[in-house]
């Protein structure tokens, strides 16, 4: 089965600051984040570099043929970095540029990213409910970016604060710029009250979503996620099986689980079918993100098989 992985990232030094606290590496795959030490990584990755390499590793192990990267103010930008995997490895990777909209003056940054060859921009928004005042999705320059990503054809990746409080804004952009192609990140933060409110988006014919995180948000419940599939199941039920991807987050989401996990609780599921597994674990990414014919990676036997 053809199996792209619709939300990751990638980093050559994690390091960034939000809401005023600092975000930063420590040895063995660990970050100091936010005022606390947390494992951000698996402890194998000990020189905090988070390498299109050592992922690419990852996904030929886990037969995974190809991967969008996104990216998060908690990283810090990497857009030099990804449009240099993107150069590297344009077979294997979508990646996405990010803006800092946390300030004015993005529109310009945008218009310098669509010129250096970046296909979408991500927008962090749950990040912008700013002490010093909420930077709107509506906003006059938000909504010139938005206009010109439609007119350049690029792709747009956002992920909402938690329930409905953003949907509006979003309805906005989507009303004024319905061919713009949108993509709703961490699907729409389904532990969450009033998550449906965020896949409903995806009624909108341009309108998608990635379910990158979701191991994350059911870690409590933990392997193999019943409740995760339960919640895909639904949302397929609302928008359809075709608006829907599969993401796994990578790698933070691999500290608990190893990055086949992320996926195969799926494929063992009967809540959804053959054809359903097809299109949510690749084939809607492929043809949504434009990716080419693509290889499934030869699965090689562990030892202790």
């Amino acid at each position: 089965m053809l199996i792209i992985d619709a939300h990751s990232h990638l980093w050559l030094r994690q390091e960034a600051v939000v809401d005023g606290k600092e975000i930063r590496p420590l040895p063995n795959g660990r970050s100091m984040f936010m005022g606390k030490e947390v494992q951000m990584l698996p402890p194998f990755m000990t020189d905090g570099r988070n390498t299109a390499e050592v992922f690419l590793s990852n996904m030929d192990y886990a037969q995974v043929s190809a991967a969008v990267v996104t990216q998060e103010f908690i990283d810090g930008l990497q857009n030099d970095y990804l449009e240099d995997v993107a150069r590297r490895y344009p077979e294997r990777f979508f990646v996405f540029g990010m803006c800092e909209f946390r300030q004015p003056g993005f529109l310009a940054e945008a218009q310098r990213l669509i010129d250096r060859g970046f296909r979408g921009i991500k927008i962090p928004a749950a990040r912008l409910l700013l002490p010093s005042g909420r930077v709107r999705l509506d906003s006059p320059e938000m909504m010139a970016m938005f206009h010109l990503m439609e007119d350049r054809g690029l792709i747009l990746h956002v992920e909402l604060a938690d329930g409905d409080l953003q949907v509006p804004e979003m309805e906005t952009v989507i009303a004024e710029c319905p061919r713009l192609v949108t993509v709703i990140g961490h699907f729409g933060m389904v532990t969450r009250p009033g998550w449906m409110e965020q896949i409903r988006l995806a009624r909108h014919p341009n309108v998608h979503v990635e379910c990158g995180g979701i191991t994350w948000l059911f870690n409590d419940e933990f392997y193999p996620f019943p409740s995760a599939v339960q919640a895909i199941r639904e949302a397929a039920d609302e928008v359809g099986i075709d608006k829907l991807m599969w993401g796994s987050d990578y790698p933070r989401t691999i500290t608990a689980i190893t990055y086949k996990m992320s996926y195969d609780f799926l494929l063992k599921s009967p809540l959804l079918t053959d054809a359903e597994k097809e299109a949510f674990l690749g084939l809607n990414a492929q043809r949504l993100f434009s990716f080419g014919p693509l290889p499934i990676p030869h699965r090689v036997p562990n030892m202790s098989e």
